[in-house]
């Protein structure tokens, strides 16, 4: 039997292929597809097919040659087409749409056929049959960047470009593409689609958090000051409120300016573009000091909280002073009590995106069912105006992993996947997303029992970064399931050290219990879970805490008054439910199981 050869392809062919090719040259590349044609040709294939050959038809013999281009190639349900200069690749592109629109007219939604199209100059070599090189696979990859009805270019396109005249032209910023090592700059041309799936660049910063000015206190009496009393007040209550991630504070470098300065809130608004403005003013009487404190919203121009403080004047310079401390504390509460306030009374299209998500985040830790269902309204709100949110696709997860959790979900499989889900979807915005990490390491602890994946994630996120409270939360938990019951009460200790103005520090307080309960310090481990339900008495995970404690040190009557209070909290408790609401395994929740048998619950 003669032998068969293996060799594709022989050096004279090789050769005869290399001078088939043209010499380099430098053109627009353009390339359409068809978005989600699988699910297109799905519903209804002959009918997508004849759509489609008519449409590529049209652009070969109408749209291409009116703007002196050409079809290199057809891909089954896309264009790859090549022009002298942007400006026509523009024009040709902005018809193509116009065309599919047109043929869209009166056809069911899911018939419809929607184009994305990205363009860029680059030099090619072409044959008979095709055209090649970099820049050709680079249009394909920047026609990724593109949602429905949209047009992306590429930097080199955008300068032959002139913004009005050419189309709307926005900057989406540098975009990172797959098998592409360096960022390309993308810019869309045109009206953003239903679907976008960029934000502009100037909305890639935005603002996910509340933003307060603290102006130097004013000094009301005529003590002689041996130094700046009011610029130290200001100093310590930014250094309080900027430990917290809710708050972003403006430096006292910018606010300093306006100290005994008779202007306006609008004015240092305008200028500082701050949310809430600080401002007051002190009477000093030899070792003693009086601080009045008022909180303005800057645009509505109401106060939202004023106090008077009283204190000793050697207390501002400590590290933690009291007085700071205390203005810190109730500024940053009526902060968070007004935005969870415009929350729940106005539409959610007309509320600011950081007030949006602090809301969110804090109702979804509030004791009302109703403010918890409220809370994944505003994250789905919040998703859709935001999709390349990192940060809130994360707190979405957290919303799932507390409603599977707390033996909330109708589906708590479903429910899991769901969350983990979101993280996933936030992480490909932004790989090493610290908060997302944290969730994600979490969810893999508790839902999924997986203990690898999960203390992956949550290292990876102190890696990233050390002052991740909840990182330090999700570490501690993990130790508690799997590892060392010590550690964990050291690493909760990290967790409350680094939140001292949390407003959510009862969930501190009940990962402290549950780390004490682990540890086998029972009466601490009390102390620590009535402590959180005074805070939130109907966070179910504490009351199971504090149940297991009383019922291992035989506090039987103890235990069955909180079992009481479990079974108004969630009326369908049984065992069967506790154990599909998360890792059944983990060694505190095996105890918990047996206290719930010993105190006669039910297993269905």
């Amino acid at each position: 039997m003669p032998s068969i050869s293996t060799d594709i392809t022989t050096d004279n062919e090789v050769n005869s292929i290399h001078n088939s090719l043209s010499a380099s040259e430098l053109r627009v590349v353009l390339v359409c597809d068809v978005v989600e044609s699988v699910r297109w040709m799905e519903h209804d294939e002959d009918n997508a097919i004849t759509r489609w050959q008519a449409f590529a038809n049209h652009v070969r013999e109408h749209i291409a040659p009116a703007q002196g281009g050409t079809v290199a190639k057809s891909t089954g349900d896309g264009l790859m087409m090549e022009f002298a200069n942007a400006r026509s690749a523009v024009q040709a592109a902005t018809a193509m749409h116009q065309q599919a629109n047109a043929g869209n007219a009166g056809v069911d939604l899911d018939k419809q056929m929607h184009l994305r199209t990205g363009i860029h100059e680059a030099s090619i070599r072409r044959d008979a049959h095709d055209i090649y090189g970099h820049g050709v696979n680079l249009a394909a990859r920047i026609t990724t960047l593109a949602g429905p009805g949209e047009v992306i270019v590429s930097a080199p396109v955008r300068d032959h470009l002139t913004d009005g005249l050419d189309g709307d032209i926005q900057d989406m910023g540098e975009c990172y593409l797959k098998h592409v090592s360096e960022p390309q700059r993308v810019y869309r041309v045109g009206v953003a689609g239903n679907q976008p799936i960029l934000l502009p660049k100037q909305e890639y910063a935005t603002q996910l958090q509340p933003t307060i000015a603290v102006i130097p206190f004013k000094q009301r009496s005529h003590e002689q000051e041996h130094f700046s009393i009011g610029e130290l007040i200001a100093d310590g209550v930014i250094a309080q409120l900027g430990q917290s991630k809710d708050l972003k504070v403006i430096s006292r470098l910018s606010t300093s300016v306006f100290r005994d300065r008779p202007v306006s809130l609008n004015v240092i608004q305008s200028s500082l573009e701050s949310n809430y403005v600080l401002t007051g003013a002190y009477v000093n009487v030899g070792n003693r000091i009086v601080v009045t404190a008022e909180l303005a919203d800057a645009k509505t121009q109401y106060v939202v909280w004023s106090d008077r403080i009283t204190g000793e004047v050697s207390d501002l310079v400590q590290d933690q002073s009291l007085v700071c401390q205390t203005i810190a504390t109730r500024c940053h509460q009526s902060i968070l009590d007004t935005e969870v306030k415009d929350a729940l009374s106005k539409p959610v299209p007309t509320i600011a995106s950081y007030g949006l998500l602090l809301s969110g985040i804090h109702m979804m830790h509030r004791s009302t069912m109703q403010q918890f269902a409220r809370s994944i309204e505003i994250f789905d709100h919040l998703v859709e105006r935001h999709p390349r949110s990192s940060a809130i696709r994360a707190w979405r997860a957290k919303w799932r992993l507390m409603k599977t959790f707390n033996g909330m979900s109708a589906d708590p499989k479903k429910e899991a996947h769901a969350a983990l889900e979101d993280t996933f979807r936030s992480l490909d915005a932004d790989e090493s997303h610290p908060l997302t990490l944290a969730i994600q390491g979490q969810i893999y602890s508790q839902l999924f029992e997986d203990s690898d994946k999960s203390i992956q994630a949550i290292d990876g996120a102190l890696h990233r970064d050390k002052s991740e409270t909840l990182a330090w939360l999700f570490k501690s938990a993990h130790s508690v399931m799997w590892g060392n019951a010590s550690n964990a009460v050291n690493e909760v200790s990290k967790a409350i050290a680094l939140s001292a103005l949390d407003p959510q520090r009862y969930l501190f307080d009940m990962f402290y219990a549950n780390a004490l309960l682990a540890d086998n310090r029972h009466v601490e481990a009390i102390v620590a879970a009535k402590e959180s339900l005074r805070a939130n008495s109907m966070h179910t995970a504490t009351v199971r805490i504090l149940l297991t404690a009383q019922f291992e040190i035989n506090h039987t009557e103890a235990a069955n008054q909180t079992l009481s209070l479990l079974r108004k909290l969630q009326p369908n408790l049984s065992l069967q439910n506790y154990r599909a609401m998360g890792s059944a395994s983990a060694r505190t929740r095996l105890r918990c199981l047996a206290a719930l048998k010993g105190l006669g619950v039910d297993e269905s």
